[in-house]
């Protein structure tokens, strides 16, 4: 019913994984965050779709993996050219936009270099430029990447994310989560977090012309604080809004979330109209 659909393009001399769901008449692109390093959206259709199926009346629903191969010095503005040429595969000439994280900081160029191809912009607990809390929990994630230590990749990246009430929750799996889901090495997820390290959109915010919506969590241990509130002063007539409570996950973990986000989308959408 969801209109599910799990699919692959040819980017230049390489691929993208992609999904596709809902069954609305405008465009939803969603850009996932640094864990498309560990795995991309291959095979993920049905459970996106029932996690984002508030969507799907509205909007038909694209989740854009990073290409397939990765060269080193990948960053995060040939991300955004690479979801361009994905959008124009598919025939979507403009489209909504969030993005997540990582996935947020491709979104932000793809406002700044592509502004035809984009309708509305939700960032989500991003940065447009570094600071020593990013740099230090993603060196950390890069040494744990070089060691091979998914499990503790993986349990540093619950905490870094969650609030103290979730975090009750997910600690007693983290026995088992080294054995779930362990990529065959970390040279995708390495370039990744590199292309974080480096990305640097601030001076070039003032270009994003959207309605643009700025979603943070105000106890962020990923990404730091004031990072939301730095974006959304840079971008004219732009919506911040701000979880106290809440961290790096709150995208998962806030249950309105989503109805607030495509509160905003169905809200612009009738005053363009």
């Amino acid at each position: 019913m969801l209109n599910a659909k799990n699919g692959n393009l040819k980017i230049n001399h390489t691929d993208m994984d992609y999904v596709s769901f809902g069954n609305g008449t405008k465009h939803l692109v969603m850009i996932p965050g640094l864990g498309d390093g560990l795995k991309t959206v291959k095979g993920t259709a049905a459970a996106l779709a029932m996690m984002y199926r508030s969507f799907t009346n509205s909007h038909r629903v694209h989740v854009f993996s990073r290409i397939n191969d990765l060269e080193t010095g990948y960053s995060t503005k040939d991300m955004a050219a690479d979801c361009k040429a994905a959008m124009e595969q598919l025939g979507i000439l403009q489209a909504d936009i969030i993005g997540i994280s990582m996935g947020g900081m491709i979104a932000q160029y793809i406002a700044i270099d592509y502004p035809e191809s984009v309708g509305k912009l939700v960032l989500a607990v991003t940065l447009a430029r570094q600071n020593p809390s990013v740099q230090t929990v993603i060196g950390s994630w890069l040494n744990m990447a070089a060691e091979n230590d998914h499990k503790a990749l993986i349990i540093d990246t619950t905490e870094k994310s969650y609030s103290p009430k979730r975090l009750k929750k997910y600690r007693p799996l983290y026995p088992i989560l080294g054995r779930i889901g362990t990529p065959k090495d970390f040279s995708r997820f390495i370039i990744q977090a590199h292309a974080c390290l480096s990305h640097d959109a601030y001076g070039e915010l003032h270009k994003i012309i959207c309605p643009t919506m700025v979603v943070g969590g105000a106890d962020d241990a990923v990404v730091g604080c004031g990072t939301s509130e730095e974006i959304a002063a840079q971008i004219k007539d732009c919506r911040l809004m701000m979880y106290e409570g809440y961290g790096h996950g709150v995208y998962d973990e806030a249950k309105d979330f989503n109805g607030r986000v495509l509160d905003f989308l169905n809200t612009q959408q009738e005053a363009d109209s």
